[in-house]
């Protein structure tokens, strides 16, 4: 059996993996890279003859693990596709957004390879899915050869991690995993039983969680800041990622709204792509293994959204809380906008990440900055001073690299691969990995190279 890395480059980004056996190819996610634009952005699709695959999995629905789905199925037209309900609904939802952003990257960057596919392309593309449940096995080729199971990965709705069972051989795949209750989502189940090889993300490698962290508090205190803002007539700015991000956002609100650690008649604003995904998490809200059963965000909260016919843009005013995308806060994006024209410069306002940052990025700068500093947010206009309230609270959808650590010790793997984190982090698996785990080869794949298992 073979392993192979079909990403870009060797770090968070186009995850993409091509598993092996003398019987079937199978690959794992099919992500777009976010910091990169147009053929940058794909993994190496090229390494695969064209029609030479016999089934891709996609592990959960953000970018970075299913943007370039339908680039791959372009040239692997015969490919099944295997994915969990939710993951197939949000991924369509994802993908079609990405064909509107990549049309308008097209006009204002001069990508003229964008966009790298159409909407009806998506359309004949979904006819390929096969949803699969959880803890349900199943076959990935028509000869039955590969066996995979899905164990929910407790990173967003749908998300999994997969073992593959084939030539006698047992491998794992993470994908994005958290082991940790959250607010909306509960923690992943995985198995224990050892394994031939696995295939692990180490998003959180270089992250060293403070010793008295706990998430009861870091929320209480979460709901002491968006207090304080409201309580001197100032308006709360939260950037969050449409899936996931933002409805763990509002699973806490509502909690903190229901138990008075905030004014209940607050307004809450989502809007645009986050609202099209909440319909999403709205319509699995009976059958998903989740906290919250049963409630629907946008009519039990009564939530401001601004999609809704004749509402026109979200509106800035005083006393409201805005949970808006771009989580990043990236250039022409609405949590960039309102950061831009208002929030930024006064101090009565509040601007709270919940969420990862890439240091490059206009949220990642805002981090980084002093108060007073000021602050390029997009190029196109000139900087900001830094006079809000800023602080950064820890909801991380990926579990700690500790927890990560203690679960590949338990199943004891001949074959670690350590994917989807920058150097420091897989520096610091590598070494806690040959420290605790001594007999366990341990390998930072490199784009293209093949390793056997």
């Amino acid at each position: 059996m073979i392993f192979k890395s079909l990403c870009r480059h060797a770090e968070i980004g186009a995850n993409s993996y091509l598993l092996e056996t003398s019987n079937a190819r199978i690959v794992l996610d099919a992500g777009m890279h976010p910091k990169h634009e147009g053929a940058e952005a794909i993994p190496h699709f090229e390494m695969l003859e064209d029609g030479s695959i016999d089934s891709a999995i996609i592990t959960h629905s953000h970018l970075d693990h299913v943007g370039t789905l339908p680039v791959l199925l372009e040239s692997q037209p015969q490919a099944r596709v295997f994915l969990t309900e939710e993951t197939a609904d949000l991924a369509l939802a994802l993908l079609h957004n990405s064909v509107n952003v990549m049309q308008s990257k097209r006009i204002e960057l001069g990508i003229t390879e964008y966009p790298l596919f159409e909407h009806r392309e998506l359309d004949e593309h979904k006819k390929s899915f096969e949803r699969r449940a959880v803890e349900r096995p199943f076959d990935l080729d028509a000869n039955g050869s590969i066996r995979a199971t899905f164990h929910d990965a407790g990173h967003i709705l749908g998300s999994v991690g997969v073992t593959l069972q084939a030539e006698g051989k047992r491998i794992l795949y993470t994908g994005d995993v958290n082991f940790e209750n959250a607010s909306l989502q509960k923690g992943a189940v995985f198995p224990e039983m050892p394994v031939d090889a696995i295939i692990v993300e180490t998003t959180r490698g270089n992250h060293v969680r403070r010793p008295d962290y706990t998430r009861a508090s870091e929320e209480d205190a979460f709901a002491e800041a968006i207090a304080r803002v409201l309580a001197r007539k100032g308006s709360v700015l939260i950037p969050v990622f449409a899936i996931g991000k933002t409805q763990e956002v509002l699973a806490m609100i509502h909690r903190f709204k229901r138990q008075h650690l905030i004014p209940k008649k607050t307004p809450v604003y989502i809007g645009g792509l986050s609202t099209k995904m909440t319909l999403i998490f709205d319509s699995f809200s009976n059958v998903s293994r989740r906290q919250l059963p049963g409630f629907n965000f946008l009519t039990d909260m009564e939530l401001e959204t601004g999609a809704r016919k004749n509402r026109g843009s979200i509106p800035f005013v005083s006393g409201c809380i805005y949970a808006l995308s771009s989580g990043m806060m990236t250039e022409k994006t609405v949590s960039n906008n309102f950061a831009r024209q208002g929030v930024l410069e006064n101090k009565r306002h509040g601007l709270f990440f919940v969420g990862y940052a890439d240091p490059a990025s206009p949220g990642g700068r805002i981090r980084c900055a002093k108060p007073g500093e000021e602050v390029l947010l997009d190029p196109a206009y000139p900087p900001v001073p830094l006079h809000c309230e800023m602080q950064v609270f820890d909801f991380s959808g990926h579990a700690t690299r500790e927890a990560i650590a203690d679960y590949i010790v338990k199943v004891r793997p001949k074959k670690a691969f350590l994917v989807h984190g920058d150097a420091p982090a897989i520096a610091w698996f590598r070494q806690e990995l040959n420290r605790r785990l001594p007999d366990t080869d341990v390998i930072v794949p490199q784009p293209g190279d093949a390793h056997l298992i």
